[in-house]
């Protein structure tokens, strides 16, 4: 078909029209950051010069320009307003000055305003470290004025509202010097005002506070651990200065005599101490008696005779390890004994220590051998351990035995044991001796760490900040060192492509659980998952917990009236018979809302009737009824104006404005009597229509009765099934009718297809991705006569969200 030469330049014709009523002047506003949503910017109208009455009519819109919609136009008042929250530090991250463009659009004539707001910044933010601690490691022989960098903290405001200065907690050692970078950051370095000195203070924990100048100023903390390190400035020093010993002639080789003590007050090789004598101390003395460098342990080195020496003198040094060692001293007097008898004697051939907690029972841990000089049953020599201890000898030959596990050691309940040997000789009176030997065990990774429960609940609000600490999930671990330090993490697993890893964070050394995305209730409601806690043995232990996050829902939303259908703006347009009987339905408000079952329960009310004796309103079904017959007095128009609001607090509502005008005479279609914009289509197109949806409603027919049949034919039981509520939103000439799916956690749509004598397509909001459907056809009565050119059907579209 040919089209008409003139039609070709109408939208050349259009767009220049549009571009002679665009302007490039630019409206600059400033608005602080955080306002309240629904805070008044300007008013549009009254900058740019519009007519309020209009901007319904025109559509005026607000595009923005490479941002977020954080605002909005209201179409009545012509005021510019806050639609969400504004955060600068969100929006302009490093930028000192923050705008949002925007264009005002409006039609009929177009226009175009460009409108530019800035963004300032107020202190919302506090100073933060990035490490809560910061260790340093200082000599004690460091001295005073010593400069030490510390981390600086971090605030995303900028000007007067970030860091101005820092404070440290009080200190006799320490203070700090703030100083100015290039880039106007404060930097703040740590300064020792005083030497050190470990042994009086190993340790300083102070407190650095960051403060920004912001009214009221903010602040943020981090904790200085200072580690004084050791120099070799302390000499070992005795228990005693001197000692006097008695000791009896013939006592056993490796009897102990003495057992020195000397302390250093440094640490690590500064304060290891090893023992020998002096050089005052005779041959024949060192001779008779052992001393044991490393312990200061002092045994009989040789038979001791009463009648060769009477006294022995000695002098011991402690030398400590230090690079540039120190040492002290200290005198011994050693008086023999006479004694006319031989003790018996024990001597520990080997001894194995420490050993691992896990040892086998019945290994060797030590081979001892006793003797004793006399003869007969003053010779005899009896040796036992204490019962209560998880050993048992065992003689091996004669004079010989071994010390061997009888029962399953722990660390973690014992975590040494001291044992004595015993001989008694079986002479009248009995004599006996005793070693003590110390036997440490070492830890082995036996233990499991252990949480505290094993399911944890954790409930969150949904629109919660990113990076929000949750809770804090820990373990415990019996074991030591690295058997006991413990790694946290979260066991990996995919929801809907997405990994855990990407929802939710655990600080591995503390068990720490942050939200590293804001939730929405309306899409995703809960969360299982686990968490494991190992420890760094080798192998390393583990054990996992079960955490549930449940996420609250929050009245975020607000219901959407979806009924009736309105084609411009929120006003419905109806015409009704006056000869309207009394509770005949007029129309049927259905609002939905995508929040929890509290939060989405739905009341309707009147804002406005024009006549309150005339219609009815049921709040919980929409159904606007008549309560009467019209009368020659009633008005011929009437306007309602219909609110529907949730349950949630605060509550969230809608408004629909219905117009009823009477008529005398039937009408023709629904069609007709609307507002939908009308397209042009080829006359041959109507028939391809009509034939394509006969063909269709013949199909659907036969397969309705096909599957009748079939079950009739085989009736089986079922079960019942959900509560469905279909209601007709018009009893009236009308070619559109309604079929609600009412379901607290279901987003539905509707799509009307309807044919009319000019070929009208209307299509009603576009069905999200990533849903199911459900579809269904519903035959629509048209109440009154309809002409032939006006039959249409319509086809309801629900989804389901997945």
């Amino acid at each position: 078909m040919e089209i008409q030469p003139w039609r070709r330049y109408v939208p050349a014709l259009f767009l220049f029209s549009a571009l002679l009523h665009t302007t490039t002047s630019v409206n600059h506003y400033s608005i602080p950051e955080e306002l309240e949503v629904g805070s008044v910017v300007a008013n549009l109208a009254s900058d740019l010069g519009l007519d309020v009455t209009t901007l319904g009519r025109r559509k005026v819109r607000l595009d923005i320009i490479a941002n977020k919609k954080y605002l909005e136009v209201n179409k009545d008042t012509g005021e510019l307003f806050i639609l969400e929250r504004i955060d600068r530090e969100y929006l302009c991250t490093s930028k000192a000055m923050c705008y949002l463009k925007m264009e005002v659009i409006l039609e009929n004539p177009v226009r175009i305003f460009n409108i530019e707001i800035e963004i300032q910044d107020i202190n919302d933010n506090a100073p933060y470290f990035r490490r809560d601690t910061i260790n340093l490691d200082v000599s004690e022989s460091t001295s005073a004025g010593e400069r030490f960098s510390l981390s600086n903290a971090v605030d995303p405001d900028i000007g007067s509202n970030s860091i101005r200065t820092y404070y440290l907690s009080e200190s006799d050692n320490f203070d700090i010097e703030v100083q100015t970078g290039r880039d106007g950051s404060k930097i703040a370095d740590l300064i020792l005002k005083k030497p050190l000195d470990r042994e009086e203070n190993a340790v300083h924990n102070l407190m650095l506070t960051a403060v920004d100048g912001g009214k009221p100023s903010r602040s943020g903390t981090a904790s200085i651990i200072v580690r004084v390190l050791d120099t070799n400035d302390n000499a070992p020093k005795f228990d005693k200065e001197s000692y006097t010993i008695n000791v009896s002639e013939n006592s056993p080789i490796g009897n102990l005599v003495v057992k020195l003590n000397a302390t250093d007050l440094d640490e690590g090789s500064n304060s290891e101490i090893n023992y020998s004598f002096s050089l005052y101390t005779s041959e024949k003395t060192q001779q008779t008696f052992d001393l044991n460098s490393n312990n200061g342990e002092i045994r009989v080195k040789e038979i001791i005779n009463y009648e060769d020496f009477k006294i022995y003198d000695m002098e011991i040094l402690a030398t400590d390890k230090g690079v540039n060692s120190l040492s002290g001293k200290c005198k011994i007097t050693i008086l023999i004994t006479d004694m006319n008898d031989n003790h018996p004697e024990i001597s520990i051939k080997s001894f194995t220590s420490p050993v691992k907690e896990d040892i086998d029972v019945g290994t060797v841990i030590a081979v001892v051998s006793v003797s004793d000089k006399d003869s007969e049953e003053n010779g005899q020599i009896d040796v036992h351990v204490s019962e209560k201890l998880p050993f048992t000898l065992r003689k091996s030959s004669d004079n010989y035995y071994e010390l061997v596990v009888s029962e399953p050691l722990d660390r973690e309940k014992v975590p040494e044991y001291d044992i004595t040997f015993t001989v008694t000789d079986r002479g009248t009176p009995p004599l006996s001796d005793n070693e003590t030997m110390t036997l440490e065990l070492l830890d082995v990774n036996d233990n499991v760490p252990q949480f505290p429960q094993s399911f944890y609940t954790i409930q969150v609000k949904e629109n919660n900040a990113p990076g929000e600490l949750m809770s804090s999930i820990t373990a415990h671990d019996p074991d030591l060192h690295e058997n006991q330090y413990l790694v946290y993490f979260i066991i990996e697993k995919e929801i809907v492509n997405t990994s855990m890893s990407m929802l939710f964070s655990i600080n591995p050394e503390n068990g720490n659980l942050y939200a590293l995305k804001t939730f929405d209730y309306e899409i995703e409601k809960e969360f299982l998952f686990h968490i494991e806690a190992r420890d760094s043995g080798v192998p390393p232990l583990s054990s996992n917990v079960t955490v549930h996050v449940i996420i609250m829902d929050q009245n975020d939303n607000t219901p959407l009236i979806v009924s009736p259908w309105r084609a411009h703006g929120s006003v419905v347009e109806e015409k009704i018979p006056r000869s309207t009987d009394k509770g005949t339905l007029i129309a049927k408000v259905i609002a939905i809302d995508t929040d929890s079952v509290h939060n989405s329960r739905i009341t309707y009310q009147f804002l406005q009737n024009t006549d309150a004796t005339l219609f009815s309103l049921d709040q919980y079904n929409g159904e606007i009824r008549t309560m009467r017959m019209f009368s020659y007095r009633d008005s011929r128009h009437q306007r309602l104006v219909v609110i529907a609001k949730d349950n949630g607090e605060p509550s969230l509502s809608a408004t629909v404005t219905i117009k009823l005008s009477t008529v005398e005479t039937a009408l023709k279609t629904y069609a007709d009597m609307t507002e939908i914009p009308e397209y042009d289509i080829f006359s041959d197109l109507n028939l391809y229509l009509v034939i394509g949806l006969g063909s269709v409603s013949f199909l659907l027919l036969i397969t309705i009765l096909v599957t009748i049949v079939l079950k009739c034919q085989k009736p089986k039981p079922s079960k019942a099934g959900p509560p469905c509520r279909n209601s007709v939103i018009s009893e009236r000439n009308s070619t559109i009718a309604d079929s609600t799916l009412v379901s607290n956690d279901a987003y539905w749509y509707s799509l009307f297809l309807a044919e009319t004598r000019k070929g009208k397509l209307v299509v009603r909001q576009p069905v999200p991705k990533g849903s199911r459907y459900i579809v269904s056809s519903i035959p629509r009565s048209t109440g009154l006569t309809e002409t032939s050119d006006s039959a249409a059907s319509t086809l309801q579209v629900y989804y389901l969200s997945i």
